[in-house]
């Protein structure tokens, strides 16, 4: 039975880590661990979706990842073929709505095309938004944001002095959630302290939750927790309550 004076997070934002940590100490290798991992990702969807969380935005492969080995970032790309192929049919029983932003051009030919079809399969459908950043950098994020700005302004389309938060926010790749773009909690796993280049511009004011956990051990129990957490939370926005 669910508590009705607990508020549930609109946009929770998680930055899944520690699927090869996990996989170490099960004496498996890394890419036991990533599969895992995204097993873990299905569960989780199905949780948040079924809390009533409207937003899920899940970092799954930031502009950084391709600095690994060659052997971990091809079959981490195949891992969204892999994900669509099996899950399609639960997302759409679930209502589930699939949204995936980053610079996708850069992507393989194939991991697009199933990445692209997920999209449209789901598009119809009005639940829970289930967003992955894939090939993602917040940095890069803006930067892509400010030279189209500027591109506007050098057509005159636009005044430097409209320039404004609401129209910055438009620019990023966050833009298609509208008024839930922004997180109102963002979870890492496994015991790491920093944002490493996600939602650089979205995080301003959202509440963090940080867990030793390894994500493919996060469960509905650890989804939960964060959420109490959430709720024993002032959010003042830089002003007084």
């Amino acid at each position: 039975m669910t508590d009705p004076e607990r508020t549930i997070p609109q946009h929770i934002a998680i930055i899944m880590d520690g699927n090869g940590r996990w996989a170490k100490a099960h004496h498996r290798p890394r890419a036991f661990g990533h599969k895992e991992g995204m097993n873990n990702v299905k569960t989780i969807t199905k949780v948040a979706s079924h809390l009533g969380v409207k937003v899920l935005t899940l970092y799954a492969f930031s502009t950084e990842n391709w600095r690994r080995p060659t052997e971990e970032v091809n079959y981490l790309m195949q891992l969204p073929i892999d994900f669509f192929n099996t899950f399609i049919p639960e997302l759409m029983a679930q209502n589930v709505k699939v949204n995936v932003m980053g610079f996708l051009d850069q992507l393989p030919e194939k991991t697009l095309t199933v990445t692209k079809q997920a999209m449209a399969d789901t598009a119809n459908n009005t639940g829970m938004i289930l967003n992955f950043a894939l090939n993602y950098g917040g940095r890069a994020e803006i930067t892509a944001g400010v030279k189209s700005i500027a591109a506007e302004v050098a057509a005159g389309e636009i005044r430097p002095d409209q320039i404004n938060d609401e129209l910055i926010q438009s620019h990023l790749m966050t833009a298609p959630l509208g008024e839930l773009a922004d997180p109102d909690l963002l979870i890492r796993t496994s015991g790491e302290l920093r944002l490493s280049n996600f939602l650089l511009w979205q995080l301003a004011y959202s509440e963090f939750y940080f867990t030793e956990v390894h994500w493919p051990d996060f469960s509905a129990t650890e989804l939960n927790a964060a959420i109490d957490a959430y709720n024993h939370r002032v959010r003042r926005y830089g002003g007084l309550k």
